[in-house]
This record gives C-alpha cells, sequence and structure tokens, in this order.
C-alpha cells in the first residue's frame, strides 16, 4: 500500500457519503501516524517485543579474536606439508589462552571457542588425533586443508558495522546479538499508549448475568489481546452507555491520557450510533465508511490534543465480532506498528489457488476467512471456512488466513488466484504451532 501523505477532502465527494476503498482508507489512516516518536533507555531484561529508536553498531569485532571452530589441535599449517607427529606444548581454553608462539614442531590442544594460539593457524579435530603422552600423530596428515577449523576474528560481524537498525522490533534473537555486543540498554520508542472501549446498552461484560436481549462483550477483550500482543499499553475503559453526554465525556477524558483510542460498535446509520457525533463534537472524522465487507460501518479521526501535546488519534470500528478482527489487522495495525516507531514491518501476503468458487460484489474489497493448505506439487490452495457472516466467530477461529477479493472483481471460480493474508504476519498474537 502507498503510505504517502494523503488529505481527507481527496476522497469527499458533494455528498460526503461516497464509501471509500480499502487502499484509500488505509494510506489516509497511515498517514495519520507520521512524526516523531519519544524514546526512552530500557535494560535488556525489558526490550522484548519493543521497537529500537537507534541504530546499533557493533563496538568491536565478533568474534573478537581468531578461536578454534571445534575440539582438536592447534597447529602451524605450513607443517603439514612435511611432518605427521608433534609436540603437544599445552592447552587453550575458551577464558584461559595459551600464551606462547608455537613452532613448526609445537601441537596446542585446543576447545571450541578458545583463542588461537600465536603462530597457529590451524585445527586438526581431535577425532583424527592420536596421542602418546605428549606425542601427536595424525595419519594422512597432508590431505587437511591449511587454516582448518579455525574462524577468523569479525567473521560473524565486523567491527563499526551495523548490526541493527532503528524502527526494528526486538524478538530474542536480536536482544541476543545486543547482549554479545555488551550492550547493557539501549534506546527504544516509548511504549503506545491506547484506550479500548465497547460500546451499546445491549453489551454486557463476561460473568454478569446477561438479559433476554443482550450480548457479551466479544471485541473489547479481542481487541485487548491483539494490542498486548503488539506491545501497547491498553487502557481498559469498560462498556459506554448509549449515551451522548456520557460517551462525550468518556471520550474527552480518554484522549487526554492516550495516543489512540479504540471503540467497536455505534459507529453506523443506527439512531443511537452516538459514537460518530460525539467525534464530530470533540475532534474531527477523516471518514467513516469503507467499501470493505466485513467492516463497513468504521469511523476514522481525532480526538484532539493529549496531555503529551500529541493528536490523540481515534477508530470506531464495527460492532460485529469478525468485522473488528479483519479492519483491526488491516487497517490499525499498520498504523500501531509506524506509531510505536516500526519501519521494518512488511504486511507479508500471498498469492494461492482458491480451491471453490465465492462471491462478492464489484466496488468493494470482500475479506473471506480461508485455510489454506500446501499440496503435493507444493503449490498454496485455498477455501473458505464456510459461511461468512461477520458476526460468525467461529469463521475466524477456523480460519489460518484471509482471503481477499479486490473491488474489481465480483466473484471467484475455482482454479483462479486470489490473494490471501496470513494469520501469522496479521493476526497479532496468533500461535505459531
Amino acid at each position: 500500500m502507498n503510505n504517502a501523505e494523503v488529505s481527507c477532502f481527496d476522497f469527499v465527494t458533494s455528498s460526503g457519503n461516497r464509501h471509500l476503498k480499502l487502499d484509500e482508507g488505509a494510506r489516509l489512516i497511515l498517514s495519520m501516524g507520521l512524526g516523531d516518536q519519544a524514546t526512552e533507555l530500557q535494560p535488556l531484561a525489558k526490550l522484548m517485543g519493543r521497537v529500537l529508536s537507534e541504530d546499533i553498531h557493533a563496538p568491536f569485532n565478533v568474534p573478537p579474536h581468531r578461536n578454534a571452530a571445534m575440539d582438536g589441535f592447534a597447529i602451524k599449517g605450513e607443517s603439514l606439508l612435511s611432518q605427521n607427529t608433534w609436540t603437544i606444548v599445552g592447552q587453550s581454553f575458551a577464558g584461559k589462552r595459551f600464551s606462547n608462539a608455537i613452532s613448526l614442531q609445537d601441537a596446542v590442544q585446543i576447545t571450541t571457542g578458545a583463542p588461537m594460539p600465536e603462530g597457529a593457524d590451524t585445527v586438526i579435530m581431535k577425532e583424527m588425533c592420536e596421542v602418546s603422552g605428549s606425542l601427536l600423530t595424525v595419519e594422512h596428515a597432508q590431505s587437511i586443508r591449511i587454516g582448518s577449523n579455525v574462524r577468523q576474528a569479525g567473521e560473524d560481524i565486523e567491527q563499526g558495522s551495523l548490526v541493527l537498525n532503528r524502527g526494528q522490533r526486538l524478538g530474542s534473537v536480536e536482544i541476543g546479538m545486543i547482549a554479545s555486543l555488551g550492550f547493557a540498554e539501549v534506546n527504544v520508542y516509548q511504549t503506545l499508549k491506547v484506550a479500548v472501549f465497547s460500546t451499546g446498552d445491549e453489551v454486557c461484560a463476561p460473568g454478569e448475568l446477561r438479559g433476554d436481549d443482550g450480548i457479551y462483550d466479544t471485541n473489547r477483550f479481542t481487541l485487548i489481546a491483539m494490542l498486548r500482543g503488539l506491545e501497547c499499553e491498553v487502557s481498559d475503559l469498560g462498556i459506554l452507555p448509549d449515551n451522548q453526554a456520557a460517551i462525550e465525556a468518556s471520550l474527552r477524558d480518554a484522549a487526554l491520557h492516550h495516543r489512540l483510542v479504540l471503540t467497536s460498535g455505534g459507529v453506523s446509520v443506527g439512531e443511537a450510533d452516538f459514537v460518530k457525533q460525539a467525534l464530530n463534537k470533540l475532534g474531527n472524522t477523516n471518514f467513516w465508511q469503507l467499501a470493505i465487507r466485513p467492516g463497513r460501518p468504521i469511523a476514522f479521526g481525532d480526538l484532539g490534543v493529549n496531555n503529551q501535546g500529541e493528536t490523540c488519534l481515534f477508530a470506531g470500528l464495527p460492532g460485529n465480532p469478525v468485522a473488528v478482527l479483519v479492519t483491526f489487522c488491516i487497517l490499525i495495525q499498520p498504523l500501531i506498528r509506524r506509531l510505536q516507531g516500526e519501519t521494518e514491518w512488511v504486511g507479508l501476503t500471498w498469492t494461492s489457488k482458491a480451491t471453490e468458487s465465492m462471491k462478492s460484489r464489484i466496488g468493494r474489497s470482500d475479506f473471506h476467512r480461508g485455510i489454506y493448505t500446501i499440496n503435493e506439487k507444493g503449490e498454496v490452495e485455498v477455501r473458505t471456512t464456510g459461511p461468512q457472516g461477520s458476526g460468525i466467530l467461529t469463521s475466524m477461529h477456523e480460519a489460518n488466513c484471509l482471503i481477499r477479493i479486490e473491488e474489481t472483481r465480483d466473484h471467484i471460480e475455482a482454479g483462479e488466484l486470489v490473494k490471501i493474508y496470513p494469520f501469522s504476519r496479521w493476526l497479532p498474537g496468533y500461535p505459531l504451532v
């Protein structure tokens, strides 16, 4: 998707009701994430999932010295050309090197990772050696290549080289690399503060008594789980009633303390949809409908400036559970990653062969929940999970990807190619098994 900065006025018609195309809305949302983010110094133990705010360069060579790549005996390589016996003159261990220089007749017992003795450039693996007292004998010594089984200083990382980039999210491997370079702490972007509400008089919290017309609050807990999967600092602010004044007061207070506020429900065209009205009063509405299914009623804008001097962004997601998941993954997740300073993330998509026909409508992007597999030819194939209603949460539970039918197509035939969004790259917290 093109990340160029976009104005909301690029998309508004005279009626103000045209549905933005998916890619238009995605560009507009991403454009709101531009700007500098605050940083902080954090120790190694608190880096998991955080995003680097500085480049990391190697302060020394890795490895810092020539060392043995396996257990054996260190010798001068040129001695292989004229002899097959050596005198063992000492030992070299990791952390305790053999400190003397060696001659052509000398061999030093050495362990993996131990520094090479001065003058030695070759390690003979111990399985090829026979030892009798201080005498080392090697059959077919002339077949051993000079320089074998030695790691050179800087072979992994050269001093001064760029190891990790600013804007990279840190995982266990990256944290290990930082530790190997001797850094006890590094600068990362501050944790993104996000507030989450559900809306509606019909919504009740799990564990409470549900009335005949009530529904349990699914969306808030789904959103919180995905946000924490992205290492956000989440404020669970409960359920907003269908009351204009209460919604305005809650959103106004949340905007003061957060960089992003998310709600679900209350943004369609119903009479009790007060969230959109509150957004217009408190801040700015960039759009409130997208040509996407599920997820057409989605509001995006801002709630003014927070107490840190930053613009508090707002996304009013649809009320149906599947629509919440789809719109968060496709639209809100890239924004969050940008607000966190992450520049390396790419939302990977694959091309897959459909094994069944699928229907859509010209002019909108349709996201079906799908199950992809690899056939015996190594090709990626995909089918839907069955009924695709936006309230059928089991369609997401059973899926491992989203199938996109773009707005230029009204159907997909079996055997045609489609674009899929694997959950392993798009659904925060998705278990990798």
